[in-house]
């Protein structure tokens, strides 16, 4: 597993805070230095933290379990959909819909919804309704799309929310809380680590800071599923050695009963 850095970290400006008088106290301990009223995050805690972050999601992704990526700001939409993708992993780009973890049972309603807009246009149904009621129908189905469309096949809650910005994401970090899903997230210098459970403490305003540190977490849980399929393969392969054998030792006894006879 390969995580940045410090000098990978530094020329991705993972180290740029907030200016001092938008920081957040419980920050302080990730905060190295103030440089022109800015403060500056110690890049050395980032590291450490990102290859505890990174490992912890290593293990969740080995286990079959799956784990949410949320960021709606503009500067980080593009990088978490392109690299949850990569892992096969859900994410929210778009608005947040409220109580989408405290009221999944809703979210996949509205899902279930949507792939029954679309059996019906296979199956012609729509095709007797008129022009504008067609027009209506895929208005609303481009709606859901895209609000719902990335988290379509998350059938059941995430087992861990991985965030970019708690500030701005703060209902989907507290509806986590309720839940007890674990967070993980990057978190600036103006922001609150306290309701976070594993903190990578970094500059979250820069598309270069949030993808080098996507990189790492979603390197860590590539090699989970990696290990997760070898690891299954070798169970099938163990799993015909041993059947080989019992039918072999079956075979044996057959032929030891024939003989006694």
């Amino acid at each position: 597993m390969q995580t940045p850095n410090f000098d990978q970290l530094l020329d991705a400006t993972c180290h740029f805070g907030h200016l001092k008088r938008k920081w957040n106290p419980a920050m302080a301990p990730y905060i190295f230095m103030e440089r022109n009223g800015i403060h500056i995050i110690d890049l050395h805690k980032t590291v450490a933290k990102t290859e505890t972050a990174a490992e912890a999601l290593k293990q969740i992704a080995k286990s079959g379990k799956r784990i949410l990526f949320v960021a709606t700001k503009k500067q980080a939409k593009d990088v978490v959909a392109e690299k949850a993708q990569s892992v096969n992993m859900p994410y929210v780009i778009e608005r947040w819909p409220g109580g989408m973890l405290t009221n999944f049972p809703t979210i996949r309603k509205a899902v279930k919804k949507m792939a029954n807009i679309d059996k019906l246009i296979a199956d012609g149904t729509y095709a007797k309704l008129s022009k504008r009621e067609n027009l209506q129908i895929q208005r609303k189905r481009a709606k859901l799309e895209k609000n719902l469309g990335s988290i379509a096949d998350l059938t059941r809650l995430p087992s861990a929310l991985f965030v970019v910005d708690v500030m701005k994401e703060h209902i989907a970090v507290s509806e986590a809380n309720r839940l007890g899903i674990p967070v993980f997230a990057i978190v600036d210098t103006n922001s609150n680590p306290n309701n976070v459970d594993f903190v990578i403490p970094a500059n979250d305003d820069a598309s270069k800071s949030i993808e080098v540190i996507l990189d790492a977490v979603c390197g860590a849980i590539k090699e989970g599923l990696d290990e997760r399929k070898a690891e299954k393969v070798d169970m099938e392969a163990a799993g015909e050695k041993k059947s080989a054998k019992t039918a072999k030792a079956e075979e044996s006894a057959e032929e030891e009963d024939n003989k006694a006879e």
